[in-house]
Parts: C-alpha cells; sequence; structure tokens
C-alpha cells in the first residue's frame, strides 16, 4: 500500500474542505474503500475519516418518514423498528448483503458509493475503462455473467453492486450531500449515473462532497414490501438479479406499486415501465409477467448473461405475487 496523509476533521465544513482537495478520499466504515486501496484501484494521496462526524441516528421527519445519518451502521438500519415495520425491503436488503461482520461497519453513506465487483475492474492486467478512462472493457467479449443488462454502453457493462441502493430506489429516497458550495438534496433516481462515455463518473457527486443523510419519505405501501435476491450461493454473494417491490391492492387492482430492480444495470434500475403498467390494472400473476417482460423487452445480453433476462421477469412475478398474497382485503 503506497503512502498516504490521514486526516479526521472535527465538523462536516472541515471534512469538506480536506476531501475538495485533488487526491482526497472519504472514510467511513472502510468496507470497500480499504480493499481497494489494497489492491490498488483506489490511491488516495489523503484519506478524509468522518467517523466521528455527528451523522449515526435515524430521526423521524414530519409527515412519517426517516432521516437516516450517512454514518448509520448497516446492522443497526436494518435493525431498528420503525425501518422493519414501514420499509422492510430495506431491512431486507441489508441483511441480505455481506456478512454480519462486515454489516457491523459498513455505512449507509459508504454503501451508496460502493464501486463495482466487475472482475476485471480488479484486474490491472485487464482494460477497464472504470478504472482507466481510455483503456477499453474486457468484459465486453470476457466473463460477463454477472455483468449488466440495462442501461449498459461499449464502454462498459459492469453491474452496480448494492443491495440497499436497490431499496432506496425503489423508495424514491433522497440523498442529502454537503459541499463546498453547501446542502443540497439529490433524489436517489439521479444520483447514479450510466456509464455512457464516461463509466469512471458513477454518481453525481463533485470533489468534496460529503452524503450526510439520506431521507425516506412516508410511503404507506412499503409496509407490504420485500427485496428479493437471486444469487449463486445462500450468503456473501453479489446479486445476480435482485428486486425491491412494494405493492398495494383494493378490490383486485393495483393501486400502487414500487419496483427497483438489482444486479441487472450499472446503477439501480428504477422499473418505471412496469409500474405504469402495473398501476390501475389486475393484480393477478399474467399482469405482473407481462409488465416485467415489457420492462426487460430493452435488455442487452451477452452470451454470459443471456439468462438474466428470463430470471429478471421471474423474480419480479414471483415477488409481486407474494406480495399479492399478503395484502389484506379492503
Amino acid at each position: 500500500m503506497r503512502p498516504f496523509a490521514y486526516v479526521k476533521p472535527a465538523d462536516a465544513a472541515e471534512a469538506v474542505r480536506a476531501a475538495a482537495e485533488p487526491g482526497a478520499r472519504f472514510l467511513g466504515g472502510g468496507t470497500n474503500l480499504v480493499d481497494l486501496m489494497r489492491e490498488g484501484i483506489e490511491r488516495p494521496d489523503t484519506v478524509v475519516d468522518v467517523t466521528g462526524l455527528p451523522f449515526d441516528t435515524v430521526d423521524e421527519l414530519p409527515g412519517g418518514g426517516l432521516r437516516i445519518g450517512a454514518l448509520v451502521r448497516n446492522s443497526a438500519l436494518a435493525a431498528d423498528h420503525r425501518v422493519r415495520t414501514r420499509y422492510p425491503m430495506v431491512s431486507q436488503a441489508l441483511l441480505s448483503g455481506a456478512s454480519a461482520q462486515l454489516r457491523n461497519m459498513a455505512t449507509v453513506g459508504g454503501n451508496l458509493l460502493q464501486r463495482t465487483r466487475c472482475p476485471y475492474f480488479y484486474d490491472h492486467a485487464s482494460a477497464c475503462n472504470k478504472r482507466s478512462p481510455g483503456a477499453g472493457c474486457d468484459a465486453l467479449d470476457g466473463f460477463n455473467r454477472g455483468t449488466a443488462i440495462l442501461g449498459v454502453s461499449e464502454s462498459c457493462v459492469a453491474a452496480h453492486p448494492s443491495d440497499l441502493c436497490v431499496a432506496l430506489a425503489a423508495l424514491d429516497a433522497v440523498v442529502e450531500v454537503q459541499g463546498p458550495d453547501g446542502t443540497r438534496r439529490v433524489p436517489m433516481a439521479g444520483f447514479h449515473r450510466l456509464p455512457g462515455d464516461t463509466p469512471d463518473v458513477e454518481t453525481a457527486l463533485a470533489p468534496g462532497d460529503l452524503v450526510t443523510a439520506v431521507e425516506l419519505p412516508a410511503a404507506p405501501v412499503a409496509a407490504n414490501s420485500r427485496y428479493r435476491k437471486v444469487r449463486d450461493r445462500a450468503s456473501y454473494a453479489f446479486a445476480l438479479v435482485s428486486v425491491a417491490a412494494a405493492l398495494e391492492v383494493r378490490d383486485g387492482t393495483v393501486t400502487d406499486v414500487r419496483l427497483a430492480l438489482g444486479g441487472v444495470a450499472p446503477k439501480p434500475w428504477r422499473a418505471t415501465q412496469a409500474e405504469r403498467l402495473l398501476v390501475g390494472g389486475p393484480a393477478d400473476e399474467t399482469a405482473f409477467r407481462r409488465a416485467a417482460e415489457a420492462e426487460l423487452a430493452e435488455a442487452t445480453t451477452r452470451q454470459g448473461n443471456a439468462f438474466k433476462p428470463r430470471l429478471a421477469v421471474a423474480t419480479i412475478t414471483a415477488t409481486l405475487r407474494d406480495l399479492n398474497g399478503g395484502v389484506t382485503a379492503r
């Protein structure tokens, strides 16, 4: 590991100033950054340790939402009674990720910023536009079983690794960011970027921007929600396909639905087309499958991941079917 400077700021303003310098990176739980530093992928000149800042609480918002500090540990958020009852998909997503030890260290803010687990990103001998802009993408014709099928480009097909972010995307979460020009709020839909020609630019953050909180708006539909993750083994594996879904049904008709997908895109994928098709229609398996197929119709597959559209359709359909069975008559 190459030498770097270490700074532990006393407040957020000092943290922002330190991180605005070239080559600086924030350190929260370190479960992703430290790994990347060991592998030589991230080579910060300065590590700005923000673990002493007061962003580690979950607070009520007017109207029934929650404000989640960026330094809340994943394990603590998953166990929070308000999250488990109002937003079960969030708790389930957190518990499906990593090991208990890592969840005890990992932070909510860091989860939003974790980088892809594409093997070519980690391999210095491989071409990767995300790691070295302009180098090319060996995943296009290489081992691409775990790569994305929606929102991809010829520059990058890497999938986003987060489970939590999929649930946050489905719930229209908002990210609070403090930067050199003050505080702003960024909707989850615009927080992560698709690769296009610049896959190395992964978020809407600018140098020095510090994620301070995530806001979950009140969403009654989220009480009937689920996160389902399909992976190669039952634990400690990233998603081939995951679904965060919430469903409200009245008199056999879908009145509200939230859907987001993981493992299939370079960012958490909000399934807006499927949602539009479902709202106002029948709550039955045929409608669920038709909406899922429409969402995956534009998928771009390669030899190794040609199974993913079928798997995604089946996972969406099964998740909505299960939620529909859990809806009480009204």
